[in-house]
């Protein structure tokens, strides 16, 4: 007789493959026997997978399983059926996948089997933040998130604490996605966030800052004049080298634990443990970066600024691709850098095409199809409407930022070691968002221009007194030689 083992649970994100270990003790060999794998939710006669006589039999197959299943390994060492290994192999895996298998294996001596869950997840959308203003300077702030499997968790927090929401409802579409809507009530002058995530996950966060709205005298919701309403992407950092967002709030259940690492040891950060630079911090480490100029016939460089050829016949039309980027100089590979773009010009409309970031290559590729994502070695921000009041980030999935008023210069922030990259709004002094990234080698400062937009992006110096008092290089050199 034979004993049947398996791993009790598996958990795996839709659309990717799944191995479901299931194995014989003694490591004695399956290749005769009967392996049958059924699904909780099916009927015993259609199992997805059924071999018998060393081959496969199709003709009971569910058709949903078709061309997804075969045998994998429970581990690479493993020596397959040989040696009784007769896990499941499930790609592609669906939200209607998820449940308990048994792994049943017979032989002409006897039978055995056990159970085995699978759970099946889906990231969702970044949260969605908006504000109504109420009564005795308060703001009921609405978070809202969807696309999500199984139910997430939501949370709030203010820059000192956990927040207690008012209200956490879910719904379910026809798909089996969830959507969470909460609501909390503030202060009309503070910093809240959002975070929306799965169980052992790094969560997606959105954050707002409230910067003394005027007092009004009924509910109006935003936008309202002076405020700057800004979201942060919060995304898993994967083994593709998708984002972070900052501001990672610790979950309450790994703090008991002790246990603050995701599935890939990076650190969760939180508030608590780390805070952004403010622009008078970022400020001193001011950079006189420098524009390249390539001869690219679809912009005009002069000195410091730059803007499209408004006389150029675009080859990607209306879309803004790298076909009109630019990279800057010089390249950085360690330490902390500060630089501005003025997106305003003394009696002309304020900029609103634009992107403005950082990139690892060194020649920006003359490719309109080309994706210049963050997994492609591009972080930036960027306008694209008219209005210039929604901005995005350059990540898988996309983020959108919403702001109450046109940006007239951003300061870019680059924290190489610590794997940051912050934009912020230099006349309101506030942060716009910040990411966490996981550079690999030497990054550029990054810039285009965008259509339909004639207005010049210029490079700000580095204003005379800081040239005067950044005196560190130099003693840090002097050190060395004396050494």
């Amino acid at each position: 007789m034979f004993t049947v083992s398996v791993k009790s649970h598996v958990s795996v994100q839709r659309g990717q493959t799944a191995i479901l270990p299931c194995w014989l003790t003694f490591s004695e060999s399956a290749e005769d026997m009967e392996v049958r794998w059924n699904h909780w939710n099916d009927e015993f006669d259609t199992p997805p997978l059924l071999s018998k006589e060393k081959a496969f039999n199709y003709s009971s197959q569910k058709a949903s399983y078709a061309g997804r299943v075969s045998f994998g390994l429970k581990e690479e060492t493993s020596g397959g059926l040989k040696a009784g290994d007769v896990s499941l192999k499930l790609e592609n895996v669906t939200i209607e996948d998820a449940g308990k298998y048994k792994c049943f294996v017979r032989s002409s001596d006897g039978y055995d089997f056990k159970y085995i869950s699978l759970s099946v997840t889906e990231t969702g959308r970044s949260p969605l933040l908006s504000a109504v203003m109420k009564d005795d300077n308060k703001v009921n702030m609405s978070c809202q998130s969807d696309g999500w499997h199984p139910k997430p968790e939501l949370s709030w927090s203010d820059s000192k604490k956990a927040l207690i929401p008012s209200n956490v409802s879910f719904s379910k579409n026809s798909a089996g996605f969830y959507s969470v809507h909460s609501w909390v009530l503030v202060s009309s002058s503070s910093e809240v966030s959002c975070s929306v995530g799965l169980f052992n996950e790094a969560p997606k966060e959105a954050r707002m800052c409230l910067k003394n709205p005027p007092p009004l005298q009924e509910e109006t919701a935003l936008p309202l004049a002076g405020w700057v309403a800004f979201g942060i992407l919060l995304a898993a950092v994967v083994v593709s080298g998708v984002l972070y967002f900052l501001y990672f709030r610790k979950k309450a259940n790994k703090s008991k634990s002790g246990d603050d690492t995701t599935g890939d040891n990076e650190p969760l950060l939180s508030a608590a443990t780390w805070q952004p630079a403010t622009p008078s911090e970022a400020s001193k480490h001011y950079e006189n970066v420098q524009l390249v100029d390539t001869g690219n016939p679809l912009i005009t460089i002069q000195g410091s600024t730059l803007r499209e050829n408004i006389h150029a016949k675009f080859p990607d039309g209306d879309r803004v691709t790298c076909l009109t980027a630019v990279r800057g100089s010089p390249g950085f590979s360690s330490g902390r850098h500060y630089w501005e773009v003025s997106l305003q010009t003394e009696n002309v409309d304020l900029k609103t095409s634009w992107w403005i970031g950082v990139t690892d290559k060194h020649e920006i590729p003359r490719d309109a199809s080309f994706p210049p994502t963050t997994k492609n070695g591009f972080w930036f921000l960027s306008s694209f409407t008219k209005q210039g009041k929604t901005l995005q980030f350059s990540t898988e999935p996309e983020t959108f930022i919403h702001v109450q008023s046109k940006l007239k210069t951003v300061g870019v922030y680059l924290d190489f070691d610590n794997r940051k990259l912050s934009f912020f709004n230099v006349e309101e002094k506030c942060l716009i968002g910040s990411l966490a990234a996981k550079f690999t080698g030497e990054v550029f400062p990054l810039f285009n221009p965008g259509k339909g937009d004639a207005e010049k992006m210029a490079i700000s110096p580095r204003p005379a007194q800081d040239q005067s008092n950044n005196t560190e290089p130099v003693a840090k050199l002097q050190k060395e030689q004396e050494d």
